[in-house]
């Protein structure tokens, strides 16, 4: 299996740890990454599409012809850029008229959308296309029992005609808190799962209005789970959970703090990565709990 990888700007530039952690659990599982050079931004949604919906697809149509170019589909590990480019490519291949000018613009620079590749959740592409039991015998590190609040993160839920990958209830997701299950955790359901984080367009307006939607959603895991660990299935849910605890905790508005890692992070640990390569950056502190992994 190879796959290109589309590593976005928020891993690239904020979390390269995440980044780490997917080069070393993809080639691992016996799937080989391509570089995709060239890739540009997804481009976010906080850009261009209230201005310029034909060349805001145009940029995430360019991300595509790359991959087709090559034979491959595209996997990330941002919901931010899976969301982004998703939606990209249903909006080309239904609207005939969005389409004809996509093509005209990627035609300056000899480029063409055919719609041949996919944009991949890495969690839905674990979870769908590697699976389970294979996971499972990659493992070194069982989790013993960690309870683990899973968050699964908006832009891999909705709109769910515009994705590819998925759930089969987008308003009961499971597909995180399976993978989570498989390596020995229990993950159970708690009643602010599908909460936004906060992160994006919020967070760069309204810090207050963003941390409130986290210090909301850190409750209701705390009160109703009690969890060790969150987990993220998203790079941009991933840096605003790790992040946002430190200010709520100086504002006096949490005095706990629960560590925060994405997915594919917590499966290279399980596989025998050197926890400070992929967990090096965060701001929580995922000692105790990696140190809980390693010890069994």
């Amino acid at each position: 299996m190879k796959v290109g990888f589309f590593v976005g700007c928020n891993t690239a530039f904020n979390r390269p740890d995440l980044e780490r952690a997917v080069r070393y659990v993809y080639p691992a599982l016996g799937v080989e990454l391509d570089e995709l050079d060239g890739q540009s931004c997804c481009p976010t949604w906080g850009t261009m599409p209230s201005i310029d919906l034909a060349g805001w697809c145009a940029v995430g149509a360019r991300n595509y012809t790359i991959a087709e170019e090559k034979g491959l589909d595209m996997v990330t590990v941002c919901g931010s850029c899976y969301g982004s480019l998703a939606e990209t490519a249903h909006k080309i291949k239904s609207d005939p008229g969005v389409k004809s000018r996509v093509n005209e613009l990627l035609g300056v620079i000899g480029k063409e959308f055919k719609g041949t590749s996919r944009i991949r959740h890495a969690v839905y592409h674990l979870y769908q296309e590697v699976g389970l039991d294979t996971l499972k015998e990659f493992i070194k590190y069982q989790l013993g029992g960690l309870k683990i609040a899973v968050q699964p993160g908006c832009h891999s839920l909705w709109p769910s005609d515009a994705y590819v990958d998925g759930e089969e209830d987008t308003f009961h997701p499971t597909v995180l808190r399976e993978l989570c299950e498989a390596l020995g955790a229990s993950a159970p359901y708690y009643s602010r799962l599908l909460d936004c984080c906060g992160m994006g367009g919020m967070r760069s307006t309204d810090m207050d209005k963003s941390f409130k939607l986290v210090e909301t959603k850190l409750s209701s895991m705390k009160e109703e789970v009690e969890p060790d660990l969150i987990v993220t299935g998203c790079s941009s849910c991933l840096i605003q959970l790790d992040t946002a605890q430190d200010f709520l905790k100086k504002d006096g508005k949490i005095n706990y703090e629960i560590p925060a890692i994405h997915y594919v992070q917590l499966l290279a640990i399980c596989m025998g990565a050197d926890p400070q390569q992929v967990t090096g950056l965060a701001r929580t502190k995922v000692d105790r709990v990696v140190n809980r992994i390693l010890e069994g």
